[in-house]
């Protein structure tokens, strides 16, 4: 049977994309891995690879196409033996029939799905949405593609065994070939899916519409830009913080003239290269980063997450940093943050700034992370308090340093400060643990040398 190719889903946020390239034709035979198509989103331009071996039968979405649906169908790939007719024919629709009487309604088939694989389609236009397919058919079928079933009876495995990796879980041939070599564990037995959490809650507060807006303003005073899916994004999930996330604010400065000295005289110990730049140029948030980093590791119950009945506690200290971008916002993440090196950090912090700039990374490097940084000292910006990016528990927002006069057992005294307010999240950072992490962070941060205790 015909494979149906959808597009993918590359972010939890993603609701469409751009199809921006084919790196293949109909007739090309291709194999699992083979890059095939980039795709476009509000965060990054990705490559899509077949999951898959057989032949493109047929390309649905033409090159450059805006505004694909999540999981509607792109291409149909042709296993062995099948024909590019086969994958051209309509599927057969339902005739239209005169609106039955409410009581006579027939009931939706909630279990019914399109085709083999269960793989959600999304509806022509004009026509109405079908019910959302589960990855499972009612009897617990665990979906796999023809190749993977046949690599998996020849080793002798169970595909229930197997954890997919394809479009909806989909057990794939990488998956068969990880278990055959052991490097993913076999699982003991598939289960039912567990039930939904009932959302509880009132909906979301829409705000004032468009129309209301624009009438107070006078026609032709104003120019009207549409928002594009980057923005849109972060309206949604930034509105979705301030409604849903009690947020609780705490603010200290820091005495910061120890870190200055420090990063200048590293930064003076960089070699140079043949061009005479230095190798490296520590910045102040590279400090913050990894103060930030370790003051997570010194209070692990402040390095948390909600998660609705549930406190995920996390054993690294990865940590996402704030990167503005024309029209939006980045946050890519800084994996184990507290273990790297302040040149480490420096390098990997300008890389993905770069490449978020670019819309170059990659879904893994800005999801996840349990807590985030936002530094908009460079603005010259004294103090902020920053929204929580969700799932995070917390945000610290770093403002800008500079010299303040202040008493010391009765002495006036200059010296540099900066301030920090940390946002958290009441559900799982209280007030005093919060405090205590900020603690924590402080003599860090006016103790650098302690980052390496």
């Amino acid at each position: 049977m015909p494979i149906d190719i959808t597009m993918p889903a590359l972010s939890p946020t993603m609701e469409e994309g751009k199809l921006a390239k084919w790196h293949v034709k109909e007739g090309d035979s291709v194999s699992s891995g083979d890059v095939i198509a980039e795709i476009e989103t509000d965060k990054a331009t990705m490559e899509v690879e077949a999951v898959d071996e057989g032949k493109i039968g047929k390309i649905m979405v033409a090159e450059g196409t805006e505004g694909v649906k999540v999981n509607a169908v792109i291409a149909v790939l042709l296993q062995e033996g099948e024909s590019a007719d086969a994958a051209a024919a309509p599927k057969a629709e339902p005739k239209a029939e005169a609106p039955k009487p409410a009581a006579e309604a027939p009931k939706a088939d909630a279990g019914t799905v399109t085709r083999a694989t269960a793989e959600t389609q999304t509806a022509p236009a004009a026509k109405a949405a079908p019910a959302p397919a589960t990855t499972k058919s009612e009897g617990g079928k665990v979906f796999a593609s023809p190749l993977a079933r046949r690599l998996a009876k020849e080793a002798g495995i169970e595909v229930s065994a197997i954890s997919g990796s394809g479009p909806k879980g989909r057990v794939v041939k990488s998956d068969v070939e990880a278990a055959k070599s052991g490097k993913t564990p076999l699982k003991a037995a598939t289960s039912a899916p567990a039930s939904a959490p009932a959302t509880g809650g009132a909906a979301l507060a829409g705000g004032m519409t468009k129309a209301q807006v624009l009438a107070l303003y006078p026609e032709g005073s104003y120019e009207l830009v549409p928002n594009d899916g980057m923005r849109k994004v972060v309206a949604a999930r930034l509105t979705e913080s301030k409604q849903t996330v009690p947020h609780f604010y705490l603010t200290l400065d820091c005495k910061i003239d120890a870190l200055l000295a420090a990063r200048e005289q590293i930064n003076a110990q960089a070699p140079k290269g043949k061009d005479g730049k230095p190798a490296y140029k520590l910045s102040v948030n590279d400090f913050v980063m990894k103060a930030w980093a370790v003051a997570l590791q010194r209070v692990p119950m402040a390095n948390a997450t909600w998660a609705g009945d549930s406190i995920l506690y996390h054993k690294r200290s990865d940590v996402a940093v704030a990167v503005a971008v024309p029209g939006g916002l980045f946050t890519p993440v800084v994996k184990s943050c507290d273990t790297k090196t302040l040149r480490e950090i420096s390098e990997e912090v300008k890389d993905l700034a770069t490449r978020a700039r670019n819309k170059k990374l990659a879904p893994h490097e800005y999801q996840g992370g349990a807590t985030s940084v936002s530094n908009l000292g460079m603005f010259g910006i004294k103090e902020f308090a920053a929204v929580i990016n969700p799932p995070h528990g917390t945000i610290l927002a770093v403002g800008v340093g500079e010299e303040r006069v202040y008493a010391d057992a009765g002495q006036v005294k200059i010296a540099n400060f900066m301030t920090v307010t940390l946002s958290c999240d009441h559900r799982s950072v209280d007030g005093a643990l919060g405090a205590e992490l900020l603690g924590v962070f402080k003599g860090l941060i006016e103790n650098p040398v302690m980052m390496l205790a």
